[in-house]
């Protein structure tokens, strides 16, 4: 684009118009769709418990209450970058994905934005969320969805991108896509089968039915479902201080394994295996746990 003559009175004027253009929108526009935050400094989780064991936690932080933290394309974005940053330190153990807002997961893909978008911006934005799915998937630290609120069609396969999820009292999970012509999109036939059987999961996705907490607990697509009010973040920190007295280069072998086994004939699955455990054993980490296995203390890993 060629640059503005120097008589042009738009650079002098900009300053000036910037504040009386849509300030509302500005703010709002400034204000991020998701964020990543270590869980210790978090700015919106008050936790009463022991916080000793929980260094290292990060918390993936959904914040757009106002639709029901609907998938927006930067919102899709800001959590990738959110899981490029995990992956990139080297002090992280474990990501934590929820948000602030009661009775709230995600709601699914912005259907406001989406009436927008054609064709081709939709399946990029498709593109995008199957990535940021493989992404969770790839990372070496375990991820735990916390679902304590409405989890419907692109914000259920959120949380199958997952390692682990805990529910709640509020916990409502559905992919209801056939109801609008679709199928799940995201990974949403796939993960859910691996889950809970291609027979549930026919049944899941041909109905469209919402389950709650307790029946997501029943049939394995939740781990855990909290039996008291708003304590669905405990249940997840408990988790949380469980995995984390683990060793962390052998929780990532681990999830490496577990990750690929349904992708695998088992054959394959069990070199891969192999391949994985044998570094393990030159590891300071397998002597720090033999030397406090046998001193009956709690084990001290380094990641080394």
């Amino acid at each position: 684009m060629p640059s503005l003559p120097l008589s042009s009175p738009l650079p002098r004027l900009r300053p000036l118009l910037r504040p009386l253009l849509r300030p509302r929108a500005y703010s709002i526009a400034s204000k991020p769709h998701a964020y990543l935050t270590p869980f210790l400094s978090h700015p919106s989780l008050e936790f009463a418990g022991n916080t000793e064991g929980l260094q290292g936690v990060s918390c993936l932080v959904m914040d757009r209450p106002e639709v029901k933290n609907a998938l927006s394309t930067r919102m899709v974005m800001e959590m990738r970058e959110s899981i490029a940053s995990v992956s990139e330190d080297k002090s992280a153990r474990l990501l934590l994905l929820h948000t602030p807002h009661p009775a709230i997961f995600c709601a699914g893909a912005d259907l406001r934005e989406r009436r927008t978008m054609s064709s081709g911006q939709v399946a990029a934005f498709l593109d995008s969320l199957r990535s940021l799915l493989m992404e969770m998937e790839e990372l070496r630290v375990p991820t735990i969805a916390v679902v304590d609120g409405f989890a419907m069609g692109g914000g259920c396969e959120l949380a199958l991108g997952c390692d682990l999820r805990v529910g709640g009292e509020h916990t409502k999970l559905a992919l209801p896509e056939t109801k609008l012509g679709i199928i799940p999109g995201a990974g949403g036939t796939q993960r859910l089968t691996h889950l809970v059987g291609a027979a549930r999961a026919k049944e899941l996705i041909f109905t469209g039915k919402r389950i709650d907490g307790s029946e997501a607990e029943r049939i394995g697509l939740v781990n855990v479902c909290a039996k008291s009010p708003n304590t669905a973040m405990d249940e997840a920190l408990l988790l949380c201080s469980q995995i984390l007295t683990s060793a962390p280069l052998a929780l990532a072998a681990a999830k490496s394994a577990i990750t690929s086994a349904p992708h695998l004939p088992l054959p394959a699955g069990l070199d891969l295996e192999r391949t994985l455990y044998d570094p393990l054993l030159l590891t300071e980490d397998r002597q720090e746990g033999l030397r406090a296995f046998a001193e009956k203390r709690t084990a001290r890993f380094q990641g080394r």
